[in-house]
């Protein structure tokens, strides 16, 4: 009988070295994804699609000359859209050990920004449609294309600020999940907190309003996200096995 605190003690012990290890491996992950979700969501197809915020009418031409560009930007942000539901999956079983409805919050908002990055590609791929149909109509009904065109632009536009407030909400969650589960160092997350912040007030919220985007203050999150990845990588998820779920709800 004077075994059995101890091995109460052991399984104990073993229970608490797995969900360390979990906690490792779902980090190490999560960080993987994050900078796999940078590059195909974040970063390359607004570089590949540059054409397309040139103005109307401008882009009725320079859209079709970099048609290749704005499909493989299409193609991306279909790939960006996955993995973006992909980290919620990932990060769902770590967060629900804190709290089920913040786990949930992370796991729909990173489903909705998913469902708005394919609404905003669709826009695109609009865009260079009519783009390539001016191009072979020569100078045929220029202004209707124009008017047409002009419309199609603003629909992208609108699309895009709605997209942009999408991606804002679920890094925003994840940052604030990441500080108020202590899974990182405090500094990182309030980092995040900051430059998700900024990246809101001076870009999205901007377009919202109608007034010109202040991209430097968007600026700070790339290396943010970037510094919160690599160190997912290299320590994983910070776990405390003294700490009981805060919600149940």
């Amino acid at each position: 009988m004077a075994t059995q605190p101890t091995d109460a003690i052991t399984q104990e012990g073993k229970h608490v070295e797995s969900s360390s290890r979990d906690a490792f491996t779902i980090g190490r992950k999560v960080g993987i994804l994050l900078l796999l979700q940078l590059a195909a969501a974040l970063t390359l197809p607004f570089i590949l699609s540059k054409s397309i915020t040139v103005g109307s009418p401008a882009f009725l031409t320079a859209v079709a000359a970099h048609s290749f560009q704005i499909r493989a930007a299409v193609l991306l942000s279909f790939v960006g859209a996955a993995l973006t539901v992909y980290l919620g999956v990932t990060a769902y079983p770590v967060f629900r050990r804190y709290s089920k409805s913040a786990a949930l919050l992370f796991l729909v908002v990173c489903a909705i920004s998913a469902t708005l990055d394919i609404v905003q590609a669709g826009t695109i791929m609009s865009m260079l449609a009519i783009s390539n149909r001016f191009v072979e109509s020569g100078t045929t009904n220029s202004e209707l294309y124009e008017v047409v065109g002009a419309a199609v632009a603003s629909a992208r536009r609108s699309a895009h600020a709605t997209q942009l407030l999408a991606i804002g909400a679920w890094i925003f969650v994840f940052y604030i999940s990441l500080l108020r589960f202590q899974l990182v160092p405090r500094a990182l997350a309030v980092l995040g907190v900051i430059g998700i912040t900024l990246q809101f007030i001076g870009v999205t919220l901007m377009m919202f309003l109608g007034y010109p985007s202040i991209g430097q203050m968007a600026m700070p999150l790339l290396p943010i996200q970037i510094m919160v990845a690599v160190w997912l990588i290299v320590k994983g998820f910070y776990w405390h096995p003294d700490r009981r779920e805060l919600s149940a709800a």
